[in-house]
């Protein structure tokens, strides 16, 4: 059969597409309202949140806070030249959850921040934004889901791509059966990242308050080789590249195969590239089992950037009549030859290995749903129910990675089965009198 191709540019204008369903705040407001944000950590990925919030209508970014007291004075300078309106600067966020006219929490903190931070912000009054991963374990998701339905607020995962135009067209057409029936899903990651060395005990630096930048984390000395970055690669505040990147891929697959829970997760890996400080494997391959004979396998390497079909970063779907290369930037069908059936573009770069900023225009339109949800109970494209699951995959991946071996799931709500070992990795140790309690 003669290809066809179809070659389209879209704009990053509107938000378009079904979208996913979310308990909607039983109250709403009008739809000019201008909606007001407190934006906490911007020394990186948060600048680019902020920048949207800065810019979109009827948005305000009415503070920024950061543990760092040089990144609160440049990001409120940033902020004020993008919005005209110059926004508080404060270390803690938790000043500006008591201010009454503050709409939303916006968060970009450490991982180990994500769940802690959303729980402070719903018993606030405040509907949040939260970057994945939702939380630093497995519970802490579980926790989040309970407290938005507990609060009725709005919570949406910062994993863009749900929101992308293409994206959704591109679901659409595989639900229209362009390439028969989807069976597996290949999420792919690589990266050079170098070695972070092995970190000394220094001093505090004077522009930095540790002791709430470690927050929820049981205390430990400061070490040279942590903050801002590296924080990733430790157990005691990061998730690993899964949490990091995985959970962007993984979640474009299960989306795409319409799956919630897995039955059985494997993992095998290593750091291989450097001897340092990395608690978490650099090169790693996740296998996960679902019914219905169907099954989603992670490729994650940090430190070897080797592409896969021609990317840093992106999903296949593999179906009975072809396959779906996809990634942030567009999308292409293709049938059982190899033939090109449909190809949509974004008609910009969203950047597919920028390890700390904007994910391009795929930011507003995410952040556009965001806002639209609260002022008038739009359907969320990653409401937190939905982006937990993404994210459990990622902990299990860890979990198997750290255990060695396999680990047998319930497919009706993603737990361990039988592994009392594997279950004392599914919640964490907190400083005391930081436990989260919904």
């Amino acid at each position: 059969m003669k290809s066809r191709r179809t070659f389209m540019k879209q704009s990053a204008a509107g938000i378009a597409g079904a979208a996913l369903m979310s308990s909607v705040p039983s109250s709403v407001l009008g739809a000019n309202d201008r909606i007001r944000v407190v934006v906490m950590g911007t020394n990186s990925r948060g600048m680019a949140l902020a920048s949207e919030f800065a810019t979109l209508k009827n948005s305000e970014v009415a503070y920024i806070a950061d543990v760092d007291s040089r990144v609160v004075e440049s990001s409120v300078a940033k902020v004020n030249e993008m919005q005209g309106k110059k926004p508080k600067g404060i270390v803690d966020f938790r000043q500006a959850l008591e201010d009454k006219d503050v709409d939303a929490l916006v968060i970009a903190a450490p991982d180990h921040w994500h769940a802690p931070a959303t729980l402070m912000g719903l018993k606030a009054g405040k509907h949040v934004y939260v970057e994945k991963p939702c939380g630093h374990n497995p519970r802490e998701g579980e926790l989040l889901i309970a407290a938005q339905k507990k609060y009725n607020k709005v919570v949406q995962m910062g994993n863009q791509q749900r929101s992308s135009i293409q994206s959704q067209q591109a679901y659409r057409d595989l639900k229209d059966g362009l390439i028969g029936e989807p069976y597996m899903g290949k999420a792919f990651y690589a990266n050079n990242r170098g070695p972070i060395g092995h970190g000394k005990v220094v001093p505090v630096p004077e522009w930095l308050d540790y002791e709430l930048w470690q927050g929820p984390a049981p205390r430990v000395p400061y070490r040279d080789n942590v903050v801002h970055y590296n924080w990733h690669w430790f157990w005691r505040w990061g998730t690993a590249e899964t949490c990091n990147n995985a959970t962007h891929e993984v979640d474009v697959c299960r989306w795409f195969l319409d799956l919630d829970y897995p039955t059985k997760v494997s993992s095998t890996g290593g750091r291989y590239a450097y001897d340092d400080d990395w608690e978490f494997p650099d090169t790693q391959v996740v296998g996960f089992e679902f019914g219905d004979k169907k099954s989603i396998v992670w490729e994650g390497r940090s430190c070897n950037p080797r592409p896969v079909e021609g990317k840093g970063r992106g999903a296949a779907i593999y179906a009975t009549k072809g396959t779906l290369i996809i990634d942030r930037n567009g999308h292409t069908f293709y049938d059982e030859k190899n033939n090109v059936l449909k190809q949509m573009e974004s008609g910009d770069e969203n950047a597919t290995l920028d390890t700390t900023g904007a994910g391009g225009s795929l930011n507003g339109l995410h952040i556009g749903n965001f806002l639209d949800a609260i002022r008038t109970g739009a359907k969320q494209n990653s409401p937190i129910d939905e982006g937990h699951k993404s994210v459990l995959l990622c902990h299990l991946a860890n979990i198997a990675q750290e255990l060695g071996r396999s680990l047998a799931i319930d497919p009706m709500n993603g737990r361990i089965v039988d592994d009392s070992q594997a279950m004392k990795m599914w919640s964490r140790e907190y400083e005391p009198g930081w436990e989260m309690v919904v």
